[in-house]
């Protein structure tokens, strides 16, 4: 099931097709980085306490009025299992626009916005059927200075719009 728009697919393809590096947006949660696709990118906020709604998933924080649109925020700590983190003035929450849905996810930081190479993303492992990592499209290797680290470039499209996150019909 894709939920991509058409002029975003034919973007993203082309850049495929032709090799371009792809533009992806890094933040951390815990030790871990990741990485998602600038296009998806709508803004990036500080952290402001949602309002809860009640018998919510534990991972779903509230909403917030963005201008007169009211956006689901999701604590994608609490999506991926991880151990809960302070609230701090590094926290931020990364508003994306998913099938013209406007969507906020909670991260502990926002890193960079990097050029990643084709060459330069592997494909994500294979996993067993206890570990989900259909919303990994690959991992990336980033130089800075001398040293490298490993960046995980998630397909956001498809981890918000999985059945159980509830965000789309």
């Amino acid at each position: 099931m894709s939920v991509t728009t058409p002029d975003e697919s034919q973007a993203v393809a082309a850049v495929e097709a032709t090799g371009a590096p792809r533009e992806v947006l890094s933040f951390k949660l815990g030790a871990e980085e990741y990485g998602i696709d600038i296009l998806k990118v709508q803004e990036i906020r500080g952290y402001e306490p949602p309002t809860r709604i009640a018998h919510a998933p534990h991972f779903f924080k509230g909403v917030v009025n963005l201008r007169g649109v009211i956006v689901p925020i999701i604590d994608l700590r609490a999506r991926f299992g991880l151990e809960n983190a302070e609230i701090n003035e590094f926290t931020v929450v990364i508003i994306l626009n998913i099938a013209n849905r406007t969507v906020g996810i909670v991260v502990d930081a926002v890193s960079d916005v990097l050029e990643m190479p084709p060459e330069r993303i592997q494909p994500a492992p294979e996993f067993n059927s206890m570990i989900d990592a259909s919303y990994i499209h690959g991992l990336g290797s980033v130089t800075m200075g001398d040293a490298e680290r490993m960046l995980i470039v998630m397909d956001i499209e498809r981890l918000m719009s999985s059945p159980d996150m509830g965000l789309f019909d």
